[in-house]
């Protein structure tokens, strides 16, 4: 509310210093919170990105050297490469698995109601 001036009526000064205050509240409410929440998803998700991808590569060594040691003199000589091209193909095959799932998430689902909703001429 705002002050009362000298003669006792509400000071125009200071009703404009209330609606500055209420536009930089208002403005940090709708700009600073969303951000701080968008940083905190970002962080989060490139985290468990780098884990996630430690954790496959890791796998991935694991299979490669359970290939190695338990195929006792199979995959030995002339055909110590054939572990190494397996790992590779499996490694290649978990990409391809993660780019056709992010390429097939939601975004892929809404796309026939996008599309309808546009041919309607209805916003978005």
């Amino acid at each position: 509310m705002a002050q009362r001036s000298d003669n006792g009526q509400p000071g125009l000064r200071h009703a404009g210093d209330d609606a500055f205050q209420l536009t930089v509240d208002y403005l940090k409410q709708e700009t600073v919170q969303p951000l701080k929440g968008l940083g905190r998803f970002l962080y989060m998700g490139i985290a468990g990105s780098f884990f996630l991808a430690g954790g496959i590569l890791l796998i991935l060594i694991g299979i490669l050297r359970l290939l190695q040691t338990e195929t006792g003199t199979a995959l030995t000589g002339d055909w110590s490469w054939v572990p190494y091209v397996s790992v590779m193909v499996l490694g290649i095959a978990v990409i391809g698995i993660a780019a056709w799932r992010i390429t097939a998430g939601p975004a892929r689902q809404r796309l026939p109601e996008v599309a309808a909703r546009r041919e309607d001429g209805a916003p978005d």
